[in-house]
């Protein structure tokens, strides 16, 4: 039992509950983008519906609305278009609104802490000086 108490306080397991969560209420919001914006604009071309675009392959593609049959094959490239636009909405709105701010905030906070590390080095010194002194102390020793 500890183990597994263990396990659910780590900060992996929290973190991804978090993101899962966000992700699905981030999902409810590209849809609406799709659905509210890019489908009116598509549908100024041609139909509102992505689904509705499609192909025939072979044979007429009469669909029969009562039994939903379709004769012949029925290619519906509009919902995989459809699929890709949200991927793609979805990485850019990720990249531009998370990961972009976030990559420029971390370079910051990295240069802020590297520059008091580089103030507490102590001054570089040579071989030359180093093997002076020791020099310097030999001879002191002797004399």
């Amino acid at each position: 039992m500890k183990g597994f108490k263990a396990f659910l306080l780590r900060g992996n397991v929290v973190d991804l509950a978090v993101a899962v969560v966000i992700g699905a209420a981030f999902t409810k919001v590209i849809n609406s983008i799709v659905d509210g914006v890019i489908n009116p604009v598509v549908g100024a071309f041609g139909t509102q519906d992505l689904n509705a675009y499609s192909t025939c392959l072979k044979g007429t593609c009469l669909v029969d609305k009562a039994t939903g049959k379709v004769d012949g094959i029925l290619i519906q490239w509009g919902s995989v278009l459809g699929a890709v636009l949200s991927f793609l909405i979805t990485a850019a709105v990720v990249y531009f609104c998370l990961v972009l701010p976030m990559n420029a905030f971390m370079k910051r906070y990295m240069a802020k802490k590297e520059v008091p590390a580089q103030e507490a080095k102590s001054p570089e010194v040579s071989e030359v000086q180093i093997l002076g002194e020791i020099r310097d102390l030999l001879v002191s020793q002797r004399g």
